[in-house]
C-alpha cells in the first residue's frame, strides 16, 4: 500500500495538471457504494490534499472538487439502490459480504434522514447509506438536500487537514513550529483517545473523567502558551497567507454566530424553551453549562490579560485568551449534541458530539482567519467548554441518567434556534465587515 501510494503521489507531483481530476475521482470513489469500502479513500484524499495545498490549488478549489466528487458518488450510489431495490443483495460482493449492507440498512431504518448526516462521517457506512436510501425509495429532493449538507461538512473535515499540511510545508514557518505543532496534536490525540474510550465503554464515571482530562489540558494550555509562540505565529502566518477577500463575507457571517449577544440570547432561548417544555433537568444541564462557561471565560480572560494578534486594522480592545467565541459556540453546540444523544448507544452519542463539534470548530477557526485570536486562544476556549459541559452533565446525572427528550420538544427547539442564529448572522453584516477588515 505504501509503495503504491508513493508512486501515485510521485506521479501526480510530476503531472499536477491531473491533480484536480484525482481529487474529484478519489472523493467520488470514497462515497461510492461498495467501492468506498474496498478502496482506502481516506488515506488517498489526505495525500492528494497535501499536494493541492503545496501550491497547486487554493483551499476553495480543493474543497469544491472534493464536494462535487462526493456528490457524484452519492448520486451513483442512490441510483444503484433505486434501480436494483431488494435485488441488490444478489450482487457478487454483497452476496459474499451481507454485513456491509446489513449494518447500513439497520442504521437507516433506525435513524432515517439523520443517518445520512451522521453516517457520512462513519467510514464503513458512508458509501452504503445513499444506496440504502435509494433501495428504500427515499424521495429524491429530500435525499439531495441532505446530501448537500452532509457533503459540505464531509469535504471540509476530510480535505482541510491535508491541504493545511501541504500549505504549511511550503511556507517558511518559524523555527520550532513543527515541534510545537506535534506537542499540541499529541496532547489533543491523547485527550480524544481517553475520552473516546471512556465514552464507548459507557463507563460509570466517564463524564467525570472527561471533565478532569479537559481541565488538565486547559491548565497545560494556560501554563504553556508562552512556549507555544512559534506554533501561534506559524498558524497565523499560514492562515493570513491564504486569506482572501472573496471569503471574508462568509467568514464574518460564521463568526457572528459566536458573538456574545448571539450566544447570550441563544442560550437564553434554549434554556427557556426547555423550561417551557418542562424538561427541568435538561434545562439545568444546559443553563449550568452555558452560564458556567461564560463566567469561567470572563474570569480567565481578566486573570491572564493576553493581548490579541496585531492583524486587524482596528484591533479590538478586549483580551484574547480564552476566546469567548470559541468557548460559547463549543458550549452551545456540545449541549445540543449531548441532549440529542441521550437514550442512544455510545457510538451514536459520540457521533452526535462529532456533529456538534463541526459548527463550533468553524466559528472558532473563523477567529483565527480574521486575525482576532491566536490558535491557542480558541484551543483554550474549546477545552474550557468541554470541561464545564462535562462537569455540568456529571452533576445533573449524579442520581439518575439524563433521559432522551420527546421528539416534539426538538421540533420546538431546533426551528427557534436556527431562526435566531440566521437573524444574528445577517444583522448588521456591513458593520461587521468594516470591523474585521484587513
Amino acid at each position: 500500500m505504501s509503495q503504491w501510494l508513493d508512486s501515485l503521489t510521485g506521479w501526480l507531483s510530476a503531472n499536477p495538471q491531473w491533480l484536480g481530476l484525482a481529487i474529484f475521482l478519489i472523493a467520488c470513489i470514497e462515497c461510492l457504494a461498495i467501492a468506498g469500502i474496498i478502496v482506502p479513500g481516506t488515506v488517498l484524499l489526505f495525500a492528494v490534499a497535501v499536494l493541492a495545498g503545496s501550491g497547486t490549488f487554493s483551499l476553495g478549489e480543493t474543497l469544491l472538487l472534493g464536494f462535487l466528487g462526493g456528490m457524484l458518488g452519492d448520486a451513483m450510489s442512490y441510483a444503484i439502490g433505486k434501480y436494483f431495490h431488494q435485488n441488490i443483495r444478489r450482487l457478487p460482493l454483497l452476496r459474499h459480504h451481507p454485513e456491509w449492507i446489513g449494518s447500513a440498512e439497520t442504521y437507516f431504518q433506525r435513524y432515517g434522514i439523520a443517518s445520512l448526516l451522521i453516517g457520512r462521517f462513519i467510514g464503513p457506512l458512508r458509501p452504503m447509506l445513499p444506496m440504502v436510501a435509494g433501495m428504500f425509495d427515499m424521495p429524491l429532493p429530500r435525499f439531495i438536500a441532505v446530501s448537500l449538507v452532509a457533503g459540505a461538512g464531509w469535504s471540509v473535515a476530510y480535505l482541510l487537514p491535508g491541504w493545511a499540511t501541504g500549505a504549511a510545508m511550503r511556507l517558511p514557518l518559524p523555527e520550532g513550529f513543527w515541534l510545537d505543532a506535534g506537542i499540541v496534536a499529541g496532547g489533543l490525540a491523547v485527550l480524544v483517545a481517553l475520552s473516546f474510550n471512556a465514552s464507548i465503554r459507557d463507563q460509570r464515571h466517564g463524564t467525570r473523567l472527561i471533565a478532569g482530562l479537559s481541565l488538565v489540558a486547559l491548565a497545560g494550555v494556560f501554563l504553556g502558551w508562552p512556549y507555544l509562540h512559534e506554533f501561534d505565529q506559524g498558524v497565523m502566518t499560514l492562515v493570513q497567507e491564504h486569506r482572501s477577500k472573496a471569503f471574508d463575507s462568509a467568514v464574518v457571517i460564521v463568526t457572528r454566530l459566536g458573538d456574545f449577544k448571539t450566544q447570550f440570547f441563544l442560550g437564553g432561548l434554549l434554556t427557556g424553551l426547555l423550561l417551557l417544555a418542562r424538561q427541568w433537568r435538561h434545562a439545568l444541564f444546559a443553563g449550568g453549562a452555558l452560564i458556567g462557561t461564560a463566567l469561567c471565560n470572563g474570569s480567565l480572560k481578566w486573570l491572564f490579560a493576553r493581548a490579541r494578534p496585531e492583524v486587524l486594522a482596528d484591533p479590538l480592545t478586549s483580551y484574547s485568551m480564552p476566546s469567548g467565541h470559541s468557548s460559547a459556540s463549543f458550549a452551545f453546540f456540545l449541549v445540543l449534541a449531548v441532549l440529542a444523544g441521550r437514550g442512544q448507544p455510545p457510538r451514536m452519542r459520540l457521533t452526535w458530539v462529532l456533529l456538534g463539534v463541526l459548527p463550533a470548530l468553524s466559528i472558532a477557526l473563523s477567529r483565527v482567519y480574521l486575525g482576532v485570536h491566536w490558535p491557542t486562544d480558541i484551543l483554550a476556549g474549546a477545552l474550557l467548554a468541554c470541561c464545564v459541559c462535562a462537569a455540568s452533565l456529571t452533576l445533573v446525572q449524579y442520581r439518575e441518567p439524563l433521559r432522551a427528550m420527546p421528539q416534539k420538544v426538538w421540533w420546538l427547539i431546533l426551528p427557534a434556534c436556527i431562526a435566531l442564529l440566521a437573524f444574528f448572522a445577517m444583522h448588521s453584516l456591513p458593520k461587521a465587515l468594516l470591523r474585521y477588515q484587513y
